[in-house]
């Protein structure tokens, strides 16, 4: 599957986004993003906070300057983007710094027993379901284990007998994990691609139900760039796959580029595996695969994680083009008639649907729903953006953070669809076992659970065996829905999470959290894994911002480019609003984000410090005019612009946090993470921003760097690991807002 931008570990783990995954989807990056200590395992406990220890190590500036389009720009860290031993031993220097400070925080000990009790709670989770041959193919969590497992089962009613397919990490790598994997139609094999560290660099594995290998490993299928994807052929006996460069064919720099489709016949070299697709499409297109019962296959082809995507069909004829870049189709898919469905945002950016026979052209194709107030919800990196049974079809909506699901006829009348709760998100999956789907649903407050949908009537039964209860319980908090304005005169929605009863007077602690990009759209989840913080009276929100897909594409574009100034405005006024209407204050509230939400604590940190007493920013972008110069930072130019381009290097400058951090600044405390094995954000992004803000520090709140060495950007990490660095940054946050651990 894809480089699927990755949202902060408190969305993505504490709200339990990514619990449900499609074909081959990855599993959920959940918390933490890049954690654990250095050699594995849980934080050091010392409860009782000790003297805290000498400063951390000063990073030299050094003089470095390039001009761009006539702007002299100074990099006095440059020398940190470097893979040396002077680079490790300050990096290793700021961690022992960070993790003695964070080891010596009060109630540690009894905050990493709350994390430790609600991941490794006593019950069996499962996922990403997929079915093939009569058999549902998933991942499966078990509390005792590091890594989530791959088995098969008959039915999800009969998960307690799934049978074990493979357990990556059984050799005794804690780091070796599942990227992703799709079972052969006959469900009698199944593609996994396996990778290690959290480096993402995964290998392609072809086993039978008992975990043996049948073929050679392939290696060079996915990564963190471009990710990955397979897509077997109707017998069974081959494959279409996405191939990354081998050495020697592209210069070493740029072999995570230059992704190609080819087609693998099982019992055969791979030396002779034949190119099918690529060599004249650009060095960022990434791929998602499809093959119909027909043999034929679907590409769809995104440049960049921008969102412009082409579309190519083969069948007896070959390779053909369906959709170019400016037709704005996002998403095509066989109907079960053999014909294709389309989601199209060509003059309508919140998405419509066609339906074109295949022998046809794009301007052949026929409305089946039209445009509405909400939008359709479409992914490249999870499954399609309809589910067609013989007579409905379902899509999902998105209602501008809470999602629903909605049932058309074939022509495109309503039908009933499933009756969901307000203010949740809801996820579907075709179950051809039955002609059944299966549902997930769930919001900040109620748990998620599967159920069973039967298309006629709308009526869904939960399905107990995959649907455990979760360590903690809920009930006491509420969801409050409100509309902050935005400096523009935007109204951004915020969810709280609310205690009950809880005082609006200014003294509640509270953590804010948002994203802003690729289009994502933050949809509610569980906040289970929060109740260390929720239990002790913090508030949790979550914003829905500008470059997010809550209202359709005109959001996103509203977020990206020269316009992403917006995302950070949005922010500030989300802040303002929780000030203003008394939630919470500056004194009480810490901020929080990761990756692209790395990049909104940057901005914050240099555009807002007075506005948060607190910042942790996990795996961030900071240095905004050299991040394309890394490999997953030039697929990010369709979504943040590059330096080439003088109006795009002109905004990138203007809020690019690197740049301006201003000596003598008082930063709120601020706990930086990151993975020493990280594919999608370099390692040295936090470490020169660190080494910025600590040289211009005008204040006494410490600025400090977790990195692990066994992690990456947060798929794929051991489970030690995460109960430790959630454990850290629960206890950070709490330290910081002077909530008492008892």
């Amino acid at each position: 599957m894809r480089s699927i931008p990755v949202v902060s570990i408190l969305v993505a783990g504490w709200f339990g986004l990514g619990a449900c995954g499609g074909k081959g989807a990855p599993p959920p990056a959940g918390p933490p993003v890049g954690g654990g200590d250095v050699s594995g395992g849980e934080p050091a406990v010392n409860d009782g906070l000790v003297a805290p220890p000498a400063g951390p190590p000063v990073a030299e500036a050094r003089p470095q300057t390039d001009t761009m389009h006539g702007v002299t720009v100074a990099d006095p860290y440059r020398w940190l983007e470097g893979d040396t031993a002077e680079v490790k031993a300050w990096s290793d220097g700021q961690d022992r710094h960070a993790r003695a400070i964070l080891d010596a925080l009060p109630g540690l000990g009894a905050i990493a027993e709350e994390v430790r009790a609600y991941y490794a709670a006593p019950i069996t989770r499962y996922g990403g379901f997929q079915v093939a041959g009569g058999k549902v193919f998933a991942w499966r969590k078990q509390p005792d284990k590091e890594q989530r497992e791959l088995v098969v089962m008959t039915s999800l009613d009969k998960a307690a007998e799934a049978k074990l397919v493979l357990d990556p990490a059984a050799g005794g790598d804690a780091t070796r994990a599942i990227d992703w994997f799709v079972p052969s139609p006959d469900g009698r094999k199944v593609a996994v691609s396996i990778s290690t560290g959290g480096s993402e660099a995964g290998s392609l594995h072809v086993l039978d139900l008992d975990g043996k290998a049948l073929e050679p490993v392939i290696a060079d299928v996915q990564y963190g760039t471009g990710g990955g994807d397979i897509a077997w052929t109707p017998d069974g006996r081959g494959f279409y796959y996405t191939r990354y460069p081998r050495a020697g064919e592209k210069p070493e720099q740029e072999r995570a580029f230059w992704i190609e489709v080819w087609f693998h016949q099982l019992g055969t070299p791979e030396a002779t595996d034949r190119y099918e697709l690529g060599k004249d499409l650009p060095q960022i297109a990434q791929y998602r695969l499809d093959v119909d019962a027909r043999g034929r296959v679907l590409a769809a082809v995104q440049k960049g994680d921008g969102g412009e995507f082409q579309h190519y069909l083969k069948d007896a004829r070959g390779w053909r083009r369906l959709a170019d870049w400016d037709d704005d189709i996002v998403s095509v898919q066989f109907g079960p008639a053999g014909d294709l469905w389309l989601v199209s945002r060509k003059g309508a950016p919140r998405g419509k649907l066609l339906r074109m026979p295949t022998t046809g052209k794009l301007a052949a194709a026929k409305l089946v729903v039209a445009e509405s107030a909400d939008t359709i919800v479409t992914s490249f990196y999870e499954d399609e953006a309809a589910v067609l049974t013989r007579d409905r079809v379902f899509l999902t909506y998105q209602l501008g953070g809470p999602n629903t699901i909605r049932a058309f006829t074939h022509a495109g009348k309503p039908a009933k669809g499933p009756a969901l709760p307000a203010v949740s998100s809801s996820f579907l999956v075709d179950d051809s076992l039955g002609g059944d789907m299966f549902v997930w649903s769930e919001s900040y407050v109620v748990p998620g659970a599967w159920y069973r949908l039967a298309p006629a009537s709308g009526a869904l039964t939960k399905i107990d065996a995959v649907s455990p209860s979760p360590p903690v319980s809920l009930d006491d908090f509420e969801v409050h829905r409100e509309l902050a304005t935005s400096k523009d005169g935007t109204a951004v929605p915020l969810n709280i999470i609310w205690k009950k009863g809880a005082p609006k007077d200014g003294t509640v602690p509270c953590v804010v959290t948002g994203y802003g990009g690729y289009g994502v759209n933050l949809s509610p989840g569980f906040a289970g894994s929060a109740h260390p913080l929720l239990s002790r009276g913090v508030c949790l929100v979550v914003a829905n911002l500008r470059g997010g897909g809550e209202f359709g594409e005109a959001w996103h574009e509203a977020g990206m480019l020269t316009k992403k100034q917006n995302v950070f405005d949005d922010f500030a006024a989300a802040l303002d609003h929780l000030h203003a209407q008394r939630y919470t204050s500056p004194q009480r509230t810490v901020i929080m984000g990761g990756s692209n939400g790395g990049l909104l604590m940057g901005a914050m940190l240099t555009q807002h410090p007075q506005k948060m007493k607190a910042v942790v920013a996990q795996v961030g972008i900071y240095d905004m005019l050299r991040v394309e110069l890394s490999p997953n930072g030039l697929f990010n130019t369709t979504e943040f612009g590059s330096v080439k381009d003088q109006a795009q290097f002109t905004a990138l400058l203007a809020y690019s946090p690197y740049h301006r951090v201003v000596k003598g600044t008082k930063f709120p405390a601020t706990l930086m993470t990151t993975g020493a094995n990280d594919p999608r954000v370099s390692p040295w992004q936090s470490r020169k921003m660190v080494a910025a803000m600590q040289a211009a520090q005008g204040g006494d709140a410490p600025i400090l760097l977790r990195t692990s060495g066994t992690s990456g950007h947060g798929q794929g990490m051991a489970m030690s690991e995460r109960i430790g660095q959630v454990a850290h940054v629960d206890a950070f946050i709490l330290w910081q807002l002077g909530v008492a651990v008892r």
